[in-house]
């Protein structure tokens, strides 16, 4: 095998493909598939087929693993390693810009720099040391800082300014990510901080894994190769941190955090920089520059009022707001009021702790505060997520927007929350713990509960009017939605409803967390009720979340309808994230307890899922046995859309069968009953699978009419997975046409959607779809190309069809490239796939491979 000519990255995971076909010539037993090197190495699926298709250049130590299992000799194992490191080289000294990465997103995740940070030169130095070090050659290793420190000592600060000083070094992007380690109600988990991070990378939805370790290795696979800076704020252990660390060395960490993370210095190399109290100069120079020419005058006074302050920046800010809120006291007065005000509290017993001194000047701080801002400032304590806006501040406090927006503005000014985006808020978490406090003391528990019931009753209503305007609220499963109040968001079209959900929705989990063992129950079972068809959409792991709560929240209160739906989101969830296993295990217990509460309608909804899964599996007598007892009990009980929803897959598994007249009985009656129940998402999605089937018999022209019909419905409701599939479907109806340029429009719709909403099964059929057009317009190669990734992303999914499609597609491919020994090979795979499915198609793959010369051997 020659690797001795300059290779690129594609060059490179071809002779590893090559390796992967020669191996399954010697065993005798077809290629090892992506799963089965996924289990021999412990790697992720998602990761071996970026590094077979090329998308990804393997790590040294895995690909000389890698190599070794796809039978290199041992003399083939040196040249490739060699060959490897060339291209890692080449890679590494090719300048790459911002933002020229194709198909990848460039995150610039960091906050707001600091105004007016001062000092910590010191510390700065030695973070830009880490860099430097590391300038003459590339780095072997993460660069991974550790920045510790007491809470309100500046760790963040510092973080985020450093960050921004060296941003131009990542021209990737940048990664911020608060773990709020702290956080006595809701520390960020490992799990939920790698969805965000993986999102913020252009995975979502169906590809994001369900483990934590499947994450962390899709997490590493992303950032392989890439200059990234990732800011990882506020941990509060190790183990919260050590599986967000990148796999690549041209990656660069920095953590904050108050403890010391001896582990992650002795086991992972972090550098510890260590942030004491500001030395006094620095903290008199902050002071002087936030209060401005009044501290020149009282320069002993300033230097007094920063140690009553222990030098810490939180503190040292909001004490330089509140004397620049009172322009007609001395600092002298200023001073003496903070000194009195520590005397007199008790937290002053535990004298030497900073944490004391900064207790006082928020005291000291709130103490001068309208009496409705100090209240909003205790209710804020109240509220269980990370952001909030002033619809939440309403709702807490009971008030109107107007003033709610007032009471923010005060407290910004007071720097006792500060605003992250426009019109959103946050709290440092020493501020949010001493709010609560506040309210624990100031607020009656009665008082307490109301606060946090006008809260949760605004989100759960501003959640059902968003699902309303998107028509994804289930006439039939209609959540218990409070009247609108205040804090309830008025939302004017799809638009803003989509983007509030999009928005609100870590604040919606922790909404369904503290709801499900806090005292509201009903909350959760409702907010997952109204959420379902939303989360539905490519929220899986959210959907799973919030499902998980309503479940314990239905079994709290002994709602067997609640635990039936949430068993059945859950089931749901599992599926979309191909967990067939798990998916059908959570589906019968969900029709087990709808049995059990004489619940027709969700035993009906069980029943259809399950003659979902079974047609994705290929089983299609199971899969219409389900679905005619789905259909029987929905029409029993009046339910024309989830009649519907029966009839569209028993439709799709008659055509699957090649019973295409059925097919389009099943589906014409859906459109029916969808259009006498004005469900527009269940019509078009009807229309859709109305139209793949008229293709079959080749009413091109009628089953071109009904796609439009549907693609117009999907873009007005702004179901992203609806519009790329019925793009995909115009895309094939054209081909069938003889249109393959018009096709090819249609295909690159569908592929920029599926890529926007990381859709990546549709994302397979769409460039199955590409490399037939490819074909049929004569170019053999690029249809190589696009069958290829095709196969790497239905492999990778466990989408059987669209596997067997791409064989299908290389078959031809090398058939038109001469190459009659590989055609065979994809045709006698894609023969074993179709028959499998007990599809059509196989006939039609058998009588083509009677037509190709035997292969020795």
């Amino acid at each position: 095998m020659d690797t001795s000519e300059t290779r690129t990255r594609q060059d490179l995971a071809g002779l590893l493909r090559a390796l992967r076909r020669r191996h399954a010539r010697q065993r005798r037993d077809g290629e090892l598939t992506y799963r089965e090197l996924a289990a021999l190495t412990g790697w992720s699926v998602a990761a071996v087929a970026e590094y077979l298709t090329g998308k990804t250049l393997p790590p040294t130590d895995r690909f000389d693993v890698l190599v070794g299992l796809l039978g290199a000799t041992p003399a083939e194992q040196g040249a490739l390693a060699t060959a490897r490191d060339r291209v890692a080289e080449a890679e590494r000294r090719t300048p790459r810009r911002p933002g020229r990465a194709k198909g990848r997103p460039v995150p610039r995740q960091l906050p707001a720099d600091v105004f007016a940070f001062t000092g910590r030169d010191d510390q700065l130095a030695r973070l830009d040391g880490m860099l430097a070090d590391s300038s003459g050659a590339a780095p072997t290793a993460v660069l991974i800082s550790a920045l510790s420190g007491t809470a309100g000592v500046g760790k963040t600060a510092l973080a985020v300014h450093w960050a921004h000083r060296v941003a131009d070094r990542f021209p990737d992007g940048q990664l911020y990510v608060n773990l709020r380690g702290y956080d006595p109600e809701q520390p960020m988990g490992p799990g939920e901080a790698l969805a965000r991070l993986l999102a913020s990378l252009g995975v979502a939805g169906g590809d994001l894994p369900l483990d934590v370790e499947e994450r962390a290795a899709r997490y590493r696979t992303q950032l392989s190769g890439r200059r990234m800076l990732i800011v990882l704020d506020n941990a509060g252990t190790v183990e919260q941190v050590r599986p967000l660390l990148p796999g690549t060395p041209s990656c660069a960490v920095v953590v904050t955090s108050r403890d010391r993370l001896s582990g992650l210095v002795a086991r992972d190399g972090a550098r510890r920089v260590e942030l004491d109290l500001l030395p006094l100069p620095e903290a008199v120079a902050l002071l002087d520059r936030l209060i401005g020419p009044r501290a020149e005058a009282e320069p002993e006074v300033v230097a007094t009022l920063a140690n009553l302050c222990a030098r810490l920046p939180l503190a040292l800010r909001v004490a330089a707001e509140r004397a620049t809120a009172r322009p007609s006291a001395t600092l002298a007065e200023l001073a003496a009021e903070l000194a009195d005000r520590q005397e007199r509290l008790e937290l002053m017993e535990t004298e030497g702790d900073p944490r004391a001194a900064v207790t006082a000047v928020f005291s000291w701080s709130v103490q001068h505060l309208p009496d409705p801002a100090a209240r909003t400032f205790r209710l804020l304590g109240l509220h269980p997520g990370a952001e909030f806006d002033e619809y939440a501040v309403a709702a807490l406090a009971a008030t109107d927007q107007a003033s709610a927006r007032h009471e923010l503005e005060t407290l910004t000014r007071a720097h006792l929350v500060q605003a992250t985006t426009p019109g959103r808020y946050a709290m440092h978490d020493l501020l949010r713990a001493y709010a609560a406090h506040l309210a624990s003391v100031h607020e009656t528990e009665r008082g307490r509960r109301a606060a946090q019931g006008r809260l949760f009753d605004a989100y759960l209503a501003t959640a059902g009017a968003a699902t309303e305007l998107l028509d994804l609220a289930d006439a039939r499963r209609q959540a218990r939605v409070p009247a609108p109040t205040a804090g309830t968001v008025p939302l004017a079209d799809p638009d803003a409803a989509r983007t509030w959900l999009d928005l609100e929705l870590p604040n919606l989990v922790a909404v369904a967390a503290h709801t499900a063992t806090g005292g509201w129950p009903a909350h959760t079972v409702d907010l997952s009720t109204a959420l379902y068809r939303y989360l539905d959409g490519g929220h899986y792991s959210d959907a799973l979340a919030i499902h998980t709560h309503a479940r314990r929240a239905a079994e709290l209160t002994g709602d067997r309808s609640g635990q039936a739906r949430s068993l059945l989101g859950i089931g749901v969830a599992h599926l979309h994230l191909y967990r067939y296993e798990r998916a059908v295990e959570y589906l019968h217990q969900a029709l087990t307890v709808a049995e059990q509460a004489g619940d027709r309608a969700e035993q009906a909804r069980a029943l259809s899922v399950l003659g979902n899964v079974e047609r994705l599996r290929g089983r299609h007598e199971p899969a219409a046995g389900y679905l005619r007892r789905a259909m029987d009990l929905a029409r029993l009980v009046g339910d024309d859309a989830q009649q519907g929803l029966a009839l569209i897959n028993l439709g799709t598994v008659e055509a699957q069968r090649g019973r295409y007249d059925a097919a389009i009985g099943h589906l014409e009656r859906a459109v029916a009953l969808f259009r006498r129940g004005s469900d527009r998402l269940g019509r078009a999605t009807a229309l859709t699978n109305l139209g793949l089937a008229e293709q079959r018999l080749s009413r091109h022209e009628s089953a071109a009419e009904h796609l439009r019909q549907a693609l117009a419905v999907f873009r007005e409701i702004g179901h992203r997975q609806g519009e790329a599939n019925t793009l995909d479907n115009l895309g094939s109806v054209h081909l069938s046409l003889g249109r393959p340029n018009r096709a090819v429009e249609y295909f690159t719709q569908a592929l920029v959607v599926c890529r926007e909403i990381n859709e990546r099964e549709v994302e397979a059929w769409v460039l199955n779809g590409l490399g037939e057009a490819a074909r049929a317009l004569g170019r053999p190669a690029d249809a190589l190309a696009h069958h290829t990734d095709a196969l790497a992303i239905a492999t990778d999914v466990a989408a059987r069809e669209p596997q067997a499609r791409a064989h299908t597609g290389l078959g031809h491919a090398h058939r038109a490239l001469g190459d009659p020994a590989r055609a065979r090979h994809h045709f006698e795979h894609a023969l074993a796939g179709y028959t499998g499915l007990e599809s059509l198609e196989a006939e039609s793959i058998r009588a083509l491979l009677a037509t190709l010369p035997a292969v020795d051997g």
